[in-house]
């Protein structure tokens, strides 16, 4: 029966590319057929629980087959099934479309406000669920210049991750409309590359605050090493608890932590960060968002990567932030650079097995692979992109062109 209902819903999903299904007592059946630009995977299960799995979760059910061994790639890789499967159903492939029925409109709308209530006292553990499983791990598929774990920026084809990441430093900061001897907060200041990096050429201060005790130690180090611990500091504290210190900055950047923030925390949050912002000060939110409607997030993200996160659609952060008269004064969608970061992180963590086998386990470096190929597909073919939201609580605050941010993009990349 399950052999069935699995060859049913497998057919169904896979109509381009191939996809062959050994099992254990010898068959193998074959579904789509080769198509240029879709991959062309084997599998085999080494019984019928991991088919099972599947058809309880799907997607739950696949990561944790493939993590748990009942589920083996014997043609392609992890990257290659997950893409496969995500690109026969793309978010993009246009077409007619019907409103959705009202029940699922009930189910979606109760299922991401049920998923990502993100009380104070749950973020720290939240966080550090995936960030304090050491820094030795991040170290082997981070870039080497910066450490950023959120989406790279590729203005070249030809560019390598370092540079990547470089340049999407430089964008940032640009939008900033930074000035020597501003005062910077960074939300989420992850290892201090940010933080380091605006210090360093920007001449402004830099208050760097995380929920993560492994990042701190380590973003301590290296603005000691970087020469400008004296213009830096890191500090471990909830944005929620700075806030009610009354304390101002003329800048407020927050890079990947938004998705953190639970859907019924954003007002929460945008009041927080105006409260923090100069009059005429500036902030960039760089966040990964849905291109749709407000969503939930998936079982395997919520279980095994994290907790207590929510990804944002672009309606419902205006929305909140309309609400403390913070002004949008620029929207930025990065449609596809999540994906080639991914890719990249990806690539390293396979050259790296060894090593990270060797840290954790076998069952961990597929969990970690499951996840890195699953988030480039969401990025490749699914509704996933990335935000980049300038605010400002003056229309004064900023030129009134946006001529300025290429120029100083340029300057900060000839440095």
């Amino acid at each position: 029966m399950a052999k069935r209902l699995l060859d049913r819903f497998l057919g169904r999903v896979v109509q381009l590319g191939t996809l062959q299904v050994a099992r254990a007592d010898g068959s193998v059946t074959t579904f789509g057929s080769p198509r240029t630009g879709y991959p062309d995977v084997r599998i085999r299960f080494v019984s019928a629980a991991g088919e099972r799995r599947i058809l309880l979760d799907p997607r739950l059910g696949a990561a944790e087959a493939f993590m748990d061994g009942e589920l083996l790639i014997e043609h392609g890789d992890i990257m290659d099934l997950v893409t496969l499967i995500r690109a026969n159903g793309l978010w993009d492939r246009g077409g007619s479309l019907e409103a959705p029925s009202r029940a699922r409109r009930v189910r979606n709308g109760l299922a991401h406000t049920l998923e990502s209530f993100n009380h104070a006292r749950r973020s720290r553990s939240n966080v550090a669920h995936h960030y304090d499983i050491g820094n030795a791990l991040y170290r082997l598929f981070l870039d080497s210049d910066h450490m950023q774990y959120s989406c790279a920026y590729w203005p070249r084809e030809d560019m390598t991750l370092e540079e990547a990441q470089d340049a999407k430093l430089a964008h940032i900061a640009a939008k900033l409309a930074l000035s020597p001897g501003q005062r910077v907060l960074d939300i989420g200041c992850g290892w201090g590359g940010m933080a380091i990096y605006l210090a360093r050429h920007a001449g402004v201060t830099v208050h760097g605050i995380t929920l993560s005790q492994e990042q701190l130690v380590l973003a301590r180090e290296r603005a000691e090493d970087a020469g400008v611990a004296d213009r830096v500091t890191f500090q471990l504290i909830d944005y929620r608890d700075l806030a009610a210190r009354g304390l101002r900055y003329d800048r407020i950047v927050s890079v990947g932590m938004f998705e953190h923030v639970g859907q019924p925390q954003f007002e929460r949050f945008f009041r927080a960060c105006a409260n923090m912002l100069a009059d005429d000060g500036v902030m960039l939110l760089h966040t990964i968002g849905r291109m749709g409607s407000p969503g939930s997030t998936d079982a395997f993200t919520r279980k095994y990567i994290f907790p207590g996160g929510y990804i944002p659609a672009l309606s419902e952060t205006l929305a909140a932030s309309e609400k403390v008269r913070l002004i949008a004064t620029d929207v930025e969608t990065l449609r596809l650079h999540y994906a080639r970061t991914l890719r990249e992180w990806y690539a390293r963590c396979v050259e790296q097995k060894e090593a990270i086998v060797g840290m954790f386990d076998e069952r961990f470096y597929r969990l970690w692979t499951f996840y890195l190929s699953g988030a480039t597909a969401a990025f490749e073919s699914g509704g996933l992109c990335n935000y980049q939201i300038q605010y400002a609580r003056s229309r004064h605050a900023l030129p009134l062109t946006r001529d300025y941010i290429g120029n100083a993009e340029a300057e900060l990349l000839d440095h």
